[in-house]
């Protein structure tokens, strides 16, 4: 089964002037609808190729999100960074 492409899941911006802001062979897909990665916030559960640099995420060679196949699986983090979002919420009211 044939899935259509939803332009709803997919922004390129050209005019950008850091497109693209990761090298890839593959601009006609790359997606700037992520351009700030929601995924950052999980950390090491990300699920994407980071290196740690004094303790901050370096995400530059990471273009999970920048993939016109990946909004589902973005989306799909959802949920975990919600869970994310109220733990820090509930550390913060202590």
């Amino acid at each position: 089964m044939k899935r259509e492409k939803k332009n709803h899941q997919f922004f390129r911006h050209r005019d950008c002037e850091y497109f693209p802001c990761h090298e890839t062979d593959d601009i006609e897909n790359f997606n700037c609808l992520f351009c700030y990665c929601p995924l950052y916030m999980l950390g090491e559960n990300c699920g994407g190729s980071f290196n740690l640099k004094n303790g901050v995420k370096d995400c530059s060679q990471c273009i999970i999100p920048h993939k016109r196949e990946n909004y589902g699986y973005i989306t799909g983090k959802f949920s975990e960074i919600a869970a994310a979002m109220n733990f820090s919420k509930d550390q913060q009211q202590e």
